[in-house]
Parts: structure tokens; C-alpha cells; sequence
């Protein structure tokens, strides 16, 4: 992992943490603009009241723009298991990215660094670490099929699925899974899941669910149930 190269831009788009809570997960985003700069200004801008914690640029260079203590505006509408209040619960990093070409090396060992510090000082386990997607799938697709979660789970940063084998088709079965691992199924349409399982754990995989999603599905659910005795705000 490398040293971080981080400085602090400060943003205005932030408040408490609702509750009290302290934060046990991680958001990852893409900015889905041009550039990091572009990114910053609309992050540190009060007309927009969005934020996130931390933005890395694809050089590797890290900016924080709000303080980890406090509520950034990043997670916007969804939940994660029995979180509702993302925000409150999270701490959220930008990738500058458009979210169309592959996450470069220098930007990938950034955010290992960045995570390690973040998981240390916070003890957030490595199944709380989430893409804007997972939380939001009917409304974001971000960090998308381009970026490399294999990778993060590799280093701990994340989680993989390892089935032992294939399982027969079954829909409800496939949803109540991934339910348990922390996707709020009941909410959205089951196609807008399954796109954004793949995207995740089956980059560029098309088709109709299958033996293959069962498999992965259930060893997460397995393996990494969500904590849903956490509190919901």
C-alpha cells in the first residue's frame, strides 16, 4: 500500500452524526465527472448540499473535505441491512472517475492505504465496506463493473464470495440471500438487484439469473450476514 498523499479542502455540506452514532461503514462512489477538480468544486459547493469525506483523484492524490467525526452528504436515500441513515452511519469516499474506463493503479493503492487507516481507527469489518450501488440500486450504479472489488477483497477491504458449488434456479431463494447479506430486496424489482449484484461480483455478466448468482448469493449470505440488531438511525 502507499503513503497517503492527502491534504484538506474544507466543504460546507456537512452536519452531526444523527444519534450520536459513530461511523461503522464505508461508501465508495464514483464522480461520474470530467475531472477530480470538477468533482471538489461541486463537492465544496453550498448551492448542490453534497459532500463526501475524502475524493481521490486518479493520480493517487487524496482530499479531504469533511471530517470523519462528522456527517457527510454523500449516501443520500437507501439503506444497508437495518441502517436507513447511511450518512449518519458511513464514511464516504469519491473516486474520480466517470464511471466508463477502469480505476487507475495509483488511485487503487490510495484508497488501500486510505481504507486500512479508516478500518483501524473506526473498526469497520471488511463486509461493511459497500459501493454507492449496494445501498441505493435503484437509483445509483456507482462504483459500476469497472472497478475492481475482487482486488479490494484481496487485500481485506472488502468481501468475496467462494461457493462450493452451483445451485438450482430459484428467485425467492436468490433474493432472501442477498436480503441477508444486506440488500434491501423487498424494495426494488428484481432485475434492478441482480444488475447490481453482477456489477459487483459478476462484472459484465449478462443474462438471466443463474446457477452461478445462486451460489455466490448464498455463500455471502452464509459468511456475511448483515448485523441487522444494529440500530436503524
Amino acid at each position: 500500500m502507499t503513503k497517503l498523499n492527502c491534504q484538506f479542502h474544507a466543504s460546507p455540506n456537512f452536519g452531526d452524526r444523527r444519534g450520536g452514532v459513530r461511523p461503522d461503514m464505508i461508501v465508495l462512489h464514483y464522480t461520474a465527472m470530467n475531472c477530480a477538480q470538477d468533482a471538489l468544486a461541486r463537492l465544496c459547493d453550498p448551492e448542490f448540499e453534497v459532500s463526501a469525506h475524502y475524493l481521490i483523484d486518479s493520480d493517487g492524490r487524496i482530499v479531504q473535505m469533511v471530517d470523519e467525526a462528522k456527517r457527510a452528504w454523500h449516501a443520500g436515500a437507501g439503506a444497508w441491512g437495518n441502517v436507513s441513515d447511511v450518512n449518519s452511519h458511513s464514511i464516504g469516499i469519491e473516486l474520480s472517475n466517470a464511471g466508463t474506463t477502469p480505476f487507475a493503479a495509483a488511485q487503487m493503492d490510495a484508497l488501500e492505504s486510505l481504507l486500512a487507516q479508516i478500518m483501524r481507527r473506526h473498526k469497520i469489518k471488511p463486509e461493511r465496506i459497500i459501493g454507492h450501488s449496494d445501498m441505493a440500486p435503484a437509483r445509483k450504479i456507482d462504483p459500476g463493473p469497472r472497478f475492481d472489488w475482487h482486488r479490494l477483497a484481496r487485500q481485506g477491504f472488502g468481501v468475496w464470495p467462494a461457493p462450493a458449488g452451483a445451485l438450482a434456479v430459484d428467485q425467492d431463494a436468490f433474493l432472501q440471500a442477498l436480503n441477508l447479506f444486506g440488500y434491501h430486496c423487498e424494495d426494488q424489482k428484481a432485475d434492478v438487484i441482480l444488475s447490481v449484484f453482477r456489477d459487483r461480483f459478476r462484472p459484465r455478466h449478462e443474462g438471466p439469473l443463474d446457477e452461478i448468482d445462486m451460489a455466490l448469493a448464498h455463500d455471502l449470505a452464509q459468511r456475511f450476514p448483515v448485523d441487522r440488531a444494529s440500530p436503524s438511525d
